[in-house]
């Protein structure tokens, strides 16, 4: 009777100790385990990464790392870090959380415009994806890739096509400019090529006059209106005259492209440089600008019209007075430098 009791109290313990395993077990797997009090929190597990990366990564956001790091070997994902970028929900548990990281790399959205070099593009870049600024710009600038894909340092820029793409965070600067060179031939379509052949120009003429027309105004409705003007100029052999071709030439000759330069005075223009289009009357070699898809349009279908020069409307900014003759054009720009110097701009 006494060896009896003794067996059915060790397997009353068995048992308890059973139940107390197994609810630890349950707890681990499907408790919550976040530590944070926002309600999503983004986690980057780099390429090079192994699991005591990812759990040195997890243990600020996680109540018990040593219950994650239990439950993520018994899955195996010990064994099978995957890197990427991660979003994590409060609340998760164990099981989501290692079902989360396991599932894969999750799409980001990279979106880009308004660069002025490849090297600013570069760092744009690099804030959303995996690559670093310098391999980007190393990729960019190949010499052997430019020369094979028909681009060089001045063209390189305009075969980003500005927009929003859906890239993975691990993304290398070789997959990131193999897509985009995708990206640009998707662009250059049968109906573009056909409109840039009509009017004359390559589509690397197009998106360097873009770039001229996006930085004379930032109206998108007034850019086939200046095209027009430009493309007038271009095909009645006159130079363009464009003042934004002076400030970049002036920037790169300088080396500074971070000064801000609002007037460009009668001196500039003698300057000595290909992007110098009151000097030299063919099209700039490259691009000043990454011009808007709304840019590139507006050249090809830039607006048929009989204007040839236009200056800062001082009393509707942001838009521009334009002028056939160069008598009309003068009173207009001389309304302009009145209210420019009395704005004390001299720079």
């Amino acid at each position: 009777m006494y060896i009896r009791k003794i067996i059915i109290a060790v397997a009353i313990l068995g048992v308890i100790a059973f139940g107390i395993f197994g609810y630890y077990i349950y707890n681990s797997v499907f408790s919550s385990n976040t530590n944070f009090d926002s309600g999503q929190e983004v986690v980057y597990i780099p390429s090079d990464a192994n699991f005591q990366t990812v759990i040195d990564t997890l243990r600020p956001l996680l109540k018990d790392p040593e219950a994650f790091q239990l439950v993520a070997q018994k899955k195996g994902y010990d064994s099978n870090v995957r890197p990427g970028k991660y979003f994590l929900e409060k609340g998760m548990t164990n099981n989501e959380l290692v079902n989360r990281l396991r599932s894969g790399n999750q799409p980001v959205k990279v979106i880009f415009n308004n660069q002025e070099r490849l090297e600013d593009l570069a760092g744009r870049i690099s804030e959303q994806i995996e690559a670093d600024s310098a391999s980007l710009i190393q990729t960019f600038k190949d010499p052997e890739y430019l020369a094979k894909s028909d681009f060089n340092d001045r063209t390189a820029l305009g075969m980003y096509i500005p927009n929003q793409y859906e890239f993975y965070w691990n993304t290398s600067a070789e997959e990131f400019r193999a897509r985009m060179e995708k990206e640009y031939s998707r662009f250059w379509n049968e109906e573009r090529l056909s409109k840039a052949k009509e009017i004359g120009l390559s589509p690397k003429q197009v998106i360097t006059m873009a770039s001229i027309v996006q930085k004379e105004t930032a109206k998108v409705d007034e850019r086939p209106k200046v095209a027009g003007v430009y493309m007038n100029r271009y095909k009645n052999g006159w130079k363009l005259d464009a003042d934004p071709t002076v400030i970049y030439a002036i920037k790169e000759k300088t080396g500074n492209f971070d000064t801000i330069i609002k007037r460009v005075l009668y001196k500039d223009l003698e300057l000595d440089s290909p992007y110098n289009t009151y000097k030299y009357r063919q099209i700039p070699p490259g691009p000043i600008w990454m011009p808007d898809i709304s840019s590139i349009d507006a050249v090809l279908n830039y607006e048929d019209h009989d204007f040839y020069y236009f200056v800062a409307d001082v009393e509707n900014f942001g838009y521009h007075k334009f002028a056939k003759n160069l008598a009309q054009h003068n009173r207009n720009k001389q309304e302009y430098i009145r209210w420019i110097n009395k704005q004390g701009i001299k720079r």
